[in-house]
Formats: C-alpha cells, structure tokens, sequence
C-alpha cells in the first residue's frame, strides 16, 4: 500500500552531517579537518586573490602600458548578411529573435553591421546600426527601427 504515512526519501538522497571536532575516534578530531595551523586554520580563511605572502604580487610587479577606458560599451555584433541567411522576407528581426537563433549569446546593446548582401525585407530593431546597413536594410524594402540608449 502506498500513502503519506509510507513517504521515504529515495535511497541515497540523505547524508550525515559531518562533525567535527568530537575526539580522534571520530575521524574528524584534532584539527576538526582544517589542516594545520595558522591563517588558513581560522574562521573566515582570509587572504585576497593575488596575495603573494607579503612579497610584491605579480598584478604590481608587471608594467602597465596604455590606457584602458572602464567605460567602453562592448556591442554584440551581427551582419546583414547574416540576417538575410537566417530570417525570411518580412520577419522582424529582434535582439530577443537573435538569441533564440542561436546567433547572439551574451548582455550589451546590439550593433547592426553592412558586410554582406541583403535582398529580403527585414523591420530591424537593434540598439545601433552602421551607415552601411541602415543603407542596405532600406535598399530591400525593409525598415530599422533604434531600441534602447546607444546612439552611436
């Protein structure tokens, strides 16, 4: 008979919490399974990633070169070309259409591209778009529309 009162969880699902710190017969005495002694004994183990025991760590020793902008915009990029392989004549193309197809993986504003021919007509939504294709998008008959902030 099968009921509430017969509920077991599946065989394997439940383990025993470990204990630490209960004598040597435990298997877990002594040093309570933290190894040794010192820093990394303790609570909380803190040394930051990088850190080189007091010697100059190698992110400090290495000469810096150039300059890096922290606010560049990383833009997804997709050709027309590739539109025109992927989508059929009046479909509208979307940043959300892109990731299903397997075209665009990732986060950031989409930039569309020139490279390519297009010969179908395409209503296009993206966050940017080149001359170039903004060009071809309207030369097949097809329109773009600008999502989002980016308006370069």
């Amino acid at each position: 008979m099968t009921g509430l009162n017969n509920l077991k969880p599946a065989p394997g699902s439940r383990h025993r919490k470990k204990i630490v710190g209960r004598g040597y017969g435990s298997g877990h005495g002594k040093t309570s399974t933290r190894g040794g002694k010192g820093q990394t004994a303790r609570s909380g183990d803190g040394k930051m990633t990088g850190f080189e025991g007091g010697q100059m760590p190698l992110v400090r020793r290495i000469p810096k070169r150039g300059f890096v902008n922290r606010f560049r915009v990383e833009h997804l990029i997709v050709n027309v070309g590739l539109l025109s392989e992927r989508f059929e004549s009046g479909a509208e193309v979307t940043k959300q259409k892109l990731v299903e197809a397997g075209i665009i993986k990732g986060h950031g504003p989409l930039k569309i591209l020139g490279d390519g021919e297009l010969k179908k007509n395409l209503t296009v939504k993206a966050d940017a778009f080149s001359r170039s294709a903004e060009e071809k998008i309207s030369a097949a008959g097809g329109k773009t529309e600008r999502t989002g902030s980016s308006s370069k």
